[in-house]
């Protein structure tokens, strides 16, 4: 078993992914899905929680070595990036979605200087919009982003095609096909329940709707 399939085991064994293919869940931007994704729970797990931050070390000292700086997406990233940021003696900032409406009004809480190699720790990436988000409010303040490195990404074409126009390099840990596939052989799901899985990330945004039509 490689270091993806036993995250997307880990994952399923601790419900921090959910698969229910006939019943699904409502994202908050109104999407329907089979799938619901809720990585902070691997923070209750310790074994869990170091595998993930050792893999996230690991990928930043392999692919970008130059790293400066480690930048968390709110909320669900600021525990991941804090605990990378410790294990690599970097300093660490995070990003809200939009800035406090009191006191200073931070968008990025924390100090960053312009111009440091900065890598962006997000848990999960589904339309790209969050994180996109976030890079762009630390290109704002000259902060030079070398890559997005997250958990697990739903693999969405929305996703892939604005990180693309960014020019950012997604890497992660585990990935949608690899998880189900896994949820397949331990039995979690039936080969019926893999086929409607598949075909939903072709098109999420319909594929409930024109199946009830």
């Amino acid at each position: 078993m490689n270091n993806s399939e036993r995250l997307a085991e880990y994952l399923l064994k601790v419900q921090a992914v959910q698969l229910s293919p006939n019943q699904p869940f409502r994202w908050a931007s109104g999407i329907l899905s089979p799938i619901y994704t809720d990585n902070r729970r691997i923070l209750s797990f310790p074994i869990i929680r170091n595998f993930v931050r050792d893999s996230f070390v690991s990928i930043i000292k392999d692919k970008y070595p130059n790293t400066q700086y480690i930048a968390g997406v709110a909320t669900s990233a600021i525990p991941l990036a804090t605990l990378v940021a410790d294990q690599l003696n970097l300093p660490m900032v995070y990003v809200r979605p939009k800035a406090k409406d009191h006191g200073l009004q931070n968008k990025i809480e924390g100090y960053i200087p312009a111009g440091v190699n900065t890598v962006v720790i997000e848990d999960l990436v589904s339309t790209g919009g969050s994180s996109l988000a976030a890079i762009n409010s630390l290109r704002e303040v000259g902060a030079n982003v070398l890559g997005l490195i997250a958990i697990f990404s739903y693999g969405l074409d929305v996703s892939n095609h604005k990180l693309g126009e960014a020019n950012i390099e997604l890497t992660t840990l585990t990935d949608y096909i690899t998880l189900i596939d896994k949820a397949l052989e331990m039995d979690y799901i039936t080969i019926e329940e893999l086929s409607v899985l598949k075909k939903w990330r072709k098109n999420p945004d319909n594929y409930y709707s024109s199946e009830s039509e």
